[in-house]
């Protein structure tokens, strides 16, 4: 990797970091669902005057059902639980637990496909990382913050869930940058009536500069940006570059968190982010053939 490519992979690391910095931000204003149709709406639109510049056009009409599935599994469930959870937790320890993202697409991955089976050194990994789970959930009771970890994992899971469901779209003969678009645009009209009935947000107060600008930098940041650096260090280093974003996310969640609001993690915290962080190496040597 070229020095250029180590400096979009941080800033990608401190937007999907700062993600979890954002969400608390905007919490101090807006509840859940306002904050994720914010986020998405506002992307969609960002996305999709990159798509009209770039000249690619919108994915076809039949690829769209596939796309309102990979938005509700890799956008609307995530988000609104990583947001519910923040209610409860830290965003350093939220971003911690969703470091666990690839153990679930790897198990994921074995009961779908074919050809991604589990092999004992990934059955090692996958054991190791969730050996950390249980080091950082030690002792936590199944109401406050442990019913919010438990759903920083259901975030996890999700993402997990969309890793294998996202596979088509390459085959399918579209962009990375046409299948994001649509993603986050199916993702802001399928929750859009939803939101409307659960937060009537006509009846909102205005919650503060501090929670809308949170909410614009998600959207802008957080994931129209984002999006845009993954797919260019995607195409300049390939996917095994794209994978170390993986470790440096909850080092960037923390680090904010740390900075802005003065959030600290436990000691377990970071023994279990040192066993996750473990088995995903363990899995990466598989995965890249060296021992």
């Amino acid at each position: 990797m070229k020095p250029i490519d180590w400096i979009l992979l941080w800033t990608l690391s401190l937007l999907w970091g700062g993600s979890f910095l954002f969400n608390e931000l905007a919490l101090a204003g807006l509840p859940a669902l306002t904050i994720v149709w914010g986020r998405v709406g506002l992307a969609a639109v960002l996305l999709m005057l990159a798509v009209r510049m770039s000249g690619q056009g919108v994915p076809p009409r039949d690829l769209w059902p596939a796309l309102a599935v990979m938005g509700v599994l890799n956008n609307l469930v995530p988000f609104t639980l990583f947001l519910l959870a923040q209610g409860q937790i830290t965003g350093g320890l939220a971003s911690v637990l969703n470091a666990t993202t690839p153990l679930f697409t790897v198990l994921v991955a074995h009961l779908a496909t074919a050809d991604e089976r589990l092999t004992p050194a990934k059955a090692a990994g996958v054991a190791l990382g969730f050996g950390g789970v249980i080091v950082m959930m030690a002792g936590e009771d199944l109401g406050g913050e442990g019913l919010a970890m438990l759903a920083c994992l259901g975030a996890a899971l999700s993402y997990g869930l969309a890793g294998v469901w996202g596979r088509r779209f390459k085959a399918a003969g579209v962009t990375p940058l046409q299948t994001a678009a649509g993603v986050v645009t199916c993702s802001a009209v399928l929750l859009a009536p939803v939101w409307l009935v659960v937060d009537r947000p006509w009846a909102l107060g205005w919650p503060g500069m501090v929670p809308v600008a949170a909410v614009l930098a998600l959207a802008a940041l957080s994931t129209a940006l984002s999006y845009l650096i993954f797919f260019r260090i995607l195409g300049r280093a390939g996917a095994t570059a794209i994978s170390l974003v993986t470790f440096l996310i909850p080092f960037s969640a923390a680090g904010l968190g740390w900075l802005v609001l003065g959030e600290r993690l436990e000691l377990r915290h970071f023994a279990g982010l040192a066993l996750i962080l473990g088995g995903l190496a363990v899995m990466e040597r598989v995965r890249t053939g060296r021992r």
